[in-house]
């Protein structure tokens, strides 16, 4: 059992009932679900996510004061506290996490502000440039196990996806990334006889290779931890993850630097099929520095699109 099922059935078990009959005049603010940091709200999790983090829970998301204020949010924290420490074979932690609680009542506002910055969703074009891709994905994964009368999912909604011309630009700057680390420095670091500048190179590219693929699917990038194992799920470009896990656990001795250096060059090529087919390059060419100016010039927004290349990096 993952996760998301133990909290989803801890929920039904035990959480609902507890709001039924202790919150009923609350319990329709309420939305309750399983989102945010923890490799089980992204689906992730396995056995060794079991010695640290793991536990049945799950999170109450409630409105702002006015409508539900602080005195109730206690009582409301305190219940869930009161629910069973032991359950389906998993024990509940007596200490947080680093990082905060993951679990229990938590505000709306709290939730978003805590990654993206804004209570309410609504970044500007500069907010969306800023705020890291990992945490854009920790907004809105998970699961909702209870919708309730509040504006978490309205919220959830305005962040789902990049805006067309942020995503244009941020994979315009990521591709420019690929071009110098991989089809530029990496070659020339390898023939210096610099193995160290040679490894930095090919691993600035797979990092912007997997910002890439993951832009192309329409998805942010989960925290560098789970970049790799979130790809093999995805459809544009998934099957790239044993080439780019090559790239960078492999040395760069004469033998293997020419191995890599052609793989460099089939990513590179499979990126520019996916562009093509999308619509949104026009270069000809193999050079993808040509191909993420092209990208750039996509760019509807005319202030967004003269901004510095590397803005959305």
């Amino acid at each position: 059992m993952n996760g998301m099922e133990l909290g989803l059935k801890y929920y039904e078990e035990c959480g609902k009932r507890m709001l039924d009959e202790k919150f009923p005049d609350i319990e329709g603010y309420i939305t309750a679900g399983l989102a945010g940091s923890g490799s089980e709200c992204y689906g992730f999790d396995d056995e060794e996510s079991k010695d640290h983090d793991f536990e049945p829970g799950f999170i109450l998301f409630i409105p702002g004061e006015d409508i539900i204020d602080e005195k109730t949010a206690f009582s409301l924290q305190r219940e869930y506290d009161k629910l069973p420490s032991d359950f389906m074979g998993f024990s509940r932690q007596k200490m947080k996490p680093v990082g905060g609680n993951r679990h229990g009542v938590i505000r709306i506002s709290d939730f978003y502000g805590a990654r993206c910055g804004k209570k309410d969703g609504e970044l500007t074009v500069y907010d969306w440039l800023a705020v890291p891709e990992y945490a854009l994905a920790e907004a809105v994964n998970g699961k909702i196990f209870k919708d309730g009368d509040n504006d978490f999912l309205k919220i959830r909604e305005k962040l789902e996806k990049y805006p067309a011309d942020i995503r244009l630009k941020k994979l315009a700057g990521y591709i420019l990334t690929m071009a110098q680390a991989g089809q530029y420095n990496y070659v020339r670091s390898v023939k210096r006889g610099e193995t160290a500048a040679a490894q930095m190179s090919v691993y600035k590219f797979t990092e912007a290779a997997l910002h890439v693929i993951y832009l192309l699917n329409g998805k942010y990038m989960p925290y560098y931890k789970w970049s790799f194992r979130g790809i093999r799920e995805l459809t544009r470009l998934g099957n790239l993850y044993d080439s780019l896990e090559y790239l960078i656990s492999s040395d760069n001795d004469a033998k293997r630097a020419g191995v890599k250096a052609g793989m460099i060059e089939d990513v590179a090529a499979l990126v520019i099929k996916e562009l093509k087919e999308e619509g949104i390059t026009d270069a000809t060419c193999f050079d993808l520095e040509k191909h993420a100016y092209s990208v750039n010039d996509h760019i509807g927004d005319g202030r967004l699109r003269t901004l510095d290349i590397f803005a959305g990096v």
